[in-house]
């Protein structure tokens, strides 16, 4: 493989492996801050519970999203730099903010989360929660408003042979990011919901036939997940009409390709599954099984809009960018070749429908899974923790599939051309150009390093999940500390909850402490306090 291949598998490998921990972060920290806002409010210690438990799978993906992350930065000089020179001066300017602004919060903020339990007051520890998981949406914006920029060049003016910022404000605003946006929380939400149902419910499952005094926790814990699923499925589907619509305008070659479109309809139909090799760009040993109109209607919304297919497109393509790469040395064996405008039509064509697809399937068993276990019933076939905890990969496969239809639907452009009349000329390029001028034997060393180093914090971060999903309550709440708060029952009452000041988990009175029992209560018994000096920074 050339450069230009293997410097493709590198970000690739890496971006999606760095993005199957973004989502959850993203998803599960505002989950997590508003249970601990729920306990705040109620002093229900069920809900203290439950924000122990899912912070602490929380903070064990946040770290392994800090690791990967850092990566993500060192590509754009190690194989992408001739991208770097050519985009720096627009492209660094929401990098930078991302660094400087959003990700400076969420460290300080995090930091203060983690070691502030026994130390804040607990209303401004809430506070630090809720700075921390708003950082983290605000970081994902100023991300996608540069990958956007990437999709849509807005902002812009060509100059000495490269773009130049002219407004900020355009960039962050581009139309591109504000659809993106909302459809890219959304999924991390719909990650993040199906991680706490299928983890809750697998712990329902587990101890269904005994005593469980956690039980309520994990039924409250199923709730809000599959509801939060439901709404978040609601947003992705009006999120991605918006998205579709764009891509309609913006890049009429990846809509094409996300249908295997070859020749130009009017009304265009939207094809459910295709039979044949859709790689084939004429189309001649593909069938297609198709909903009549309704592609025309996502494109712009009317039942009888004309769709240009792949084999036009080229031709307008070739007529508007040029039909062949320069003759340049340094563009290897594609210099003086003929530019290929057509996409990976496999890749684009499933990489859509396994987004829809699995999206879908995993917002639907999450539904199930809340109906399943309704009224206190909780399912003794063996398939009920298999369908729980195979849900979970369904969403990250879902958001996976999408982001590689997304980058790899704009080939063979790195920034695609802006076809509106804000365009600039000059403001594109080819992906075959942006690659850096370093050998094989450079790319082959770094890709297979990271490759093993991810597969290694792969298995860290599985490990240490297992461990604490295994351990339940008891892993970040020991007997000793549970004891202490009177955690058993989860009755609410005005204990480590209802107090002020800065040790708000330092024991408490008498009246403090709840019953040990049932998630209703009974089968209770009481417990004693010991140790009531030590501080209870005890779940991080």
């Amino acid at each position: 493989m050339e450069v230009l291949e293997l410097a493709r598998w590198q970000f690739g490998i890496t971006t999606v492996y760095h993005f199957l921990m973004v989502p959850l972060t993203i998803g599960l920290a505002v989950l997590v801050a508003g249970m601990q806002t729920a306990w705040v409010r109620t002093g229900n210690e069920r809900y203290l519970k439950m924000t122990k438990f899912w912070g602490k799978l929380l903070l064990v993906n946040f770290a392994m999203g800090v690791v990967t992350g850092i990566v993500q930065e060192f590509q754009f000089g190690m194989n992408w730099s001739e991208y770097s020179r050519f985009v720096g001066d627009v492209f660094g300017a929401p990098l930078a903010m991302e660094g400087l602004v959003a990700f400076f919060v969420e460290s300080v903020f995090l930091g203060l989360w983690i070691f502030g339990w026994d130390r804040l007051p607990k209303r401004v520890h809430l506070a630090c929660a809720w700075a921390f998981s708003l950082a983290t949406v605000a970081s994902a914006y100023f991300i996608l408003a540069a990958n956007s920029w990437m999709q849509h060049p807005v902002g812009a003016e060509f100059v000495d042979g490269k773009p130049t910022m002219t407004s900020i404000w355009a960039v962050l605003t581009n139309n591109t990011a504000m659809a993106a946006i909302p459809h890219t929380v959304a999924g991390c939400f719909a990650v993040a919901a199906v991680f706490v149902v299928g983890i809750a419910a697998w712990r329902l499952w587990r101890k269904r036939g005994e005593h469980d005094e956690h039980r309520a926790v994990w039924r409250s814990s199923v709730k809000l997940g599959a509801w939060t699923g439901v709404v978040a499925f609601a947003v992705l589907v009006v999120s991605g009409d918006f998205q579709g619509k764009l891509m309609f305008q913006q890049q009429p070659m990846k809509m094409a390709a996300a249908e295997a479109l070859c020749e130009t309809e009017q009304p265009a139909s939207f094809s459910i599954i295709a039979v044949g090799d859709v790689a084939d760009a004429d189309c001649e040993s593909v069938k297609t099984f198709t909903v009549p109109a309704l592609l025309s209607f996502l494109a712009e919304g009317d039942f009888s809009s004309e769709v240009k297919g792949v084999q036009d497109l080229v031709g307008e393509y070739q007529d508007k960018y040029g039909s062949h790469y320069p003759d340049d040395p340094a563009l290897g064996e594609l210099a003086g070749k003929p530019v290929d405008y057509v996409p990976n039509l496999p890749v684009t064509y499933w990489g859509f429908r396994i987004m829809i697809g699995f999206g879908a399937l995993s917002t639907l068993i999450g539904v199930a899974t809340l109906w399943l276990t309704r009224g206190g019933r909780i399912p003794g076939g063996r398939w009920f923790p298999w369908m729980a905890l195979g849900s979970i990969a369904l969403p990250y496969l879902a958001n996976s599939a999408g982001w590689i239809f997304t980058e790899m639907g704009r080939q063979p452009f790195v920034v695609v051309p802006n076809p509106d009349p804000s365009g600039v000329d000059g403001v594109w390029m080819y992906t075959a150009m942006a690659v850096s001028r370093v050998s094989e034997g450079e790319v082959w060393l770094s890709l297979v390093s990271l490759t093993l180093l991810y597969v290694v914090l792969g298995v860290v971060e599985v490990f240490l999940m297992a461990k604490y999903v295994r351990g339940g309550i008891e892993s970040v709440m020991p007997a000793k500390v549970a004891s202490r708060l009177g955690t058993g029952g989860d009755g609410g009452g005005s204990g480590s909850a209802g107090g002020s000041g800065g040790s708000d988990l330092r024991g408490g009175s008498e009246g403090s402490r709840g019953p040990r029992g049932s998630e209703d209560g009974r089968d209770s018994k009481d417990t004693e306090d010991t140790e009531d000096d030590e501080p209870l920074s005890f779940a991080y």
